[in-house]
């Protein structure tokens, strides 16, 4: 152990391919990490779990990049935000316009449209919604009235597809289709072509038109949803959240409960193993005594107990955690101790009257500092998957987006069961790649430092 330099190991890890291939991923990782970080706000935590952040996002929604590997292309989810808007004034009426244009080039009809807005008014405004079709019909949608009022006020609402007033509407004012259209719904009448039940591909403008007399109205704020069954890199879950935001902050967060529990762990089976060894006959007994009462505890049912008793906080887990992961360490530690302070240099600091924190410091844990390089990088992926299937068991924090919490969510809705295989196989993928870089770098510094190699 003594005649391994920090140079020899530097030079023999990177030659060794599984060294370099983890060290690759994990970069990958930290990249991730700190890209993650810096794109979304930690105030994702306190959203995860609020509904209301994520009411626009459709619901199971399959990720955007299948439509490359399908011949039917699957609408996907649009959310506009920015309309066109034009302002006219005809003596007494003003006339406020806002357009909302989009491409349709889908084989299947979306799932809804949903326009949300605030206007801003006095008295009580004229409100009219009407959709341009590719072949240059416009149909009405609804024409309404907004709330009478004496002050200016902001009046919020939004306007569905579902909505019975939509599809009395279309009923009434749009008598050119072929084929029978009181079977169905709003959306599958206005992306129909004209003579068959087919969508109707190209560009689609829906215009909302607000009308006042004397006075000038505007909408504030609006946007326009067109629900699909397609979104974002990653899908969505049954609550609407976009998976791949769940995932992105998984990689910090599984880093960070991987590196801190193992850090902490082999840093105190360290010092407690060689403690232990270096001063021996019955200080050595009561230790190892008390490590093998710790070591007998099964890990799993008591790491379930504490979290349902105590806290399910990720950052009481990791304390427990830590109790559980040093013991192994330790064992092996005190053994290494037991041979190292046989050696002539301890010996010799000994009978000059040094310290026994000094010689354990200075001369016997330097010596195990490769060892517990490997031992970090091997107890990694231990952590980050005992955390996992705690979340997937449902006693991990809620509050936090980790890899085993996606998990466990698609477990109580059934994802499995209902094909919903974005939810799944991402974060089980993700908690494979992540244990396998350290399980890379692991075994590649203990070959270079497991003396029956050498």
């Amino acid at each position: 152990m003594s005649s391994i330099t920090p140079q020899d190991i530097k030079r023999e890890f990177f030659r060794s391919k599984m060294g370099i291939a983890g060290i690759i991923i994990l970069g990958m990782l930290i990249i991730t990490s700190i890209i993650t970080i810096i794109i979304f706000p930690v105030e994702t935590f306190q959203e995860w779990n609020n509904p209301s952040s994520w009411m626009t996002y459709p619901k199971t929604a399959i990720p955007v990049w299948v439509n490359l590997l399908v011949f039917e292309k699957i609408p996907e989810h649009k959310i506009l935000m920015n309309p066109n808007i034009e302002k006219k004034s005809n003596q007494e009426i003003n006339l406020s316009s806002y357009q909302f244009s989009f491409n349709f080039e889908y084989d299947q009809f979306p799932n809804d449209f949903i326009y949300s807005y605030t206007a801003e008014y006095i008295n009580s405004p004229l409100l009219e919604m009407s959709v341009i079709r590719p072949d240059g019909i416009e149909m009405k949608l609804i024409s309404t009235a907004l709330p009478h009022s004496n002050t200016i006020t902001n009046h919020e609402d939004k306007i569905f597809s579902t909505d019975a007033i939509i599809k009395k509407e279309l009923l009434l004012n749009n008598e050119k289709f072929n084929f029978q259209i009181d079977n169905l719904s709003a959306e599958d009448i206005i992306f129909s072509k004209i003579d068959r039940n087919e969508p109707l591909k190209g560009n689609y403008v829906f215009l909302i038109n607000l009308y006042e007399i004397n006075e000038k109205s505007e909408i504030v704020k609006s946007n326009l949803i067109i629900g699909g069954k397609a979104f974002g890199i990653m899908g969505t879950d049954e609550l609407r959240r976009d998976l791949a935001i769940g995932l992105l902050w998984g990689t910090p967060l599984a880093l960070f409960i991987g590196l801190v529990v193992s850090i902490a762990s082999v840093v105190a089976g360290l010092v407690y193993g060689v403690y232990s060894g270096f001063k021996g006959k019955k200080t050595d007994e009561a230790l190892m005594r008390f490590n093998d009462v710790i070591y007998a505890l099964p890990a799993l049912p008591f790491l379930i107990i504490l979290s349902v008793t105590i806290s399910n906080s990720i950052f009481v887990m990791i304390g427990f955690l830590m109790i559980f992961g040093w013991v192994g360490i330790a064992k092996v530690a005190r053994s290494m101790s037991l041979q190292i302070k046989t050696r002539g240099y301890v010996e010799a600091a000994t009978m000059m009257g040094q310290k026994d924190s000094k010689m354990i410091f200075k001369h016997i844990l330097p010596q195990l500092l490769p060892y517990a390089f490997a031992s970090v990088a091997i107890s990694v992926p231990a952590a980050i998957t005992t955390e996992a299937g705690l979340s997937f068991l449902g006693l991990g924090d809620p509050s936090f987006p980790t890899w085993g919490q996606i998990l466990h969510d698609a477990n109580i809705f059934g994802a499995a069961a209902r094909g919903l295989w974005w939810w799944i196989v991402p974060p089980g993928i993700m908690i494979a790649i992540t244990g396998l870089s350290f399980v890379f770098i692991g075994n590649a510094l203990d070959s270079i430092i497991n003396p029956k190699l050498k």
